[in-house]
């Protein structure tokens, strides 16, 4: 186990890309067996970048229904420097009772442990895991692995900061021509069911094309993938 963790480790400071950070949270979802590994952090100038293993239905989500305001994760870990357990926190409002309830349909597990991450110049990051565990196992677990997930956590925001200059130094992606047109269409406010007919296409062959797109971006979730493409000027609305 802990020449896999040093692998990972070996791994993740190798990682020269947003898709080499998703790889590595993947892998250590698996070597924990957990559900979920997230990582996610706000830059200098405030946009949001990630990776992890949340579904994108369950980002979207998120985002529509605007979490942020009400998370208690967020509110939690933004006033403390230490690391916690997600039922310490206080989720006795309906909003966030309603919150995690939803988290859960989305694949969500009911146990969670985030590590709060301060950088340079107000820089803010989350490093999450996320199981379906009995209170007693799931406290086990953090006693257990609370020193190797804050090493792992401090390992990803050094990668989060050497690629805060993204699209500065780096080439931008190339996007297919149907991969640009759902871009574009998203970025005219479109939903997906008006721009799979806009393209004439399913809703199925439109989240192909998405997806392709948002990982060429390296993009944590649609709505960033579209800011990304629209700052960059790979498409023009």
């Amino acid at each position: 186990m802990k020449n896999r963790l040093e692998d990972l480790v070996s791994t993740l400071q190798a990682a020269n890309s947003l898709e080499d950070l998703q790889a590595v949270t993947e892998a250590l979802r698996d070597h924990y067996d957990v559900l979920h590994t997230v990582y996610h952090w706000v830059n200098s100038v405030g946009e949001r970048f990630g990776a992890g293993t949340y579904s994108a239905e369950w980002v979207d989500r998120y985002l529509e229904k605007d979490y942020l305001r009400i998370d208690p994760v967020i509110f939690g870990c933004f006033q403390r420097f230490t690391p916690v357990i997600w039922k310490s926190l206080d989720w006795s409002s309906k909003a966030a009772r309603e919150m995690f309830q939803d988290a859960m349909d989305h694949g969500l597990g009911n146990q969670g442990f985030t590590i709060p991450i301060r950088g340079p110049n107000g820089q803010f990051a989350l490093f999450t895991m996320n199981a379906t565990a009995e209170d007693d196992a799931w406290e086990t677990f953090v006693d257990d692995n609370t020193r190797d997930l804050m090493i792992i956590s401090h390992e990803l925001n050094k990668k989060a900061l050497e690629f805060e200059k993204w699209g500065q130094d780096v080439q931008s992606p190339t996007l297919s021509p149907r991969e640009l047109t759902a871009m574009t269409c998203l970025a005219k406010g479109m939903n997906r069911a008006q721009s799979a007919a806009e393209m004439n296409i399913s809703e199925h062959t439109l989240r192909v094309y998405i997806e392709s797109a948002r990982h060429k971006l390296g993009a944590m979730n649609t709505t960033h993938a579209v800011a990304r493409a629209l700052s960059t000027g790979i498409i023009i609305v």
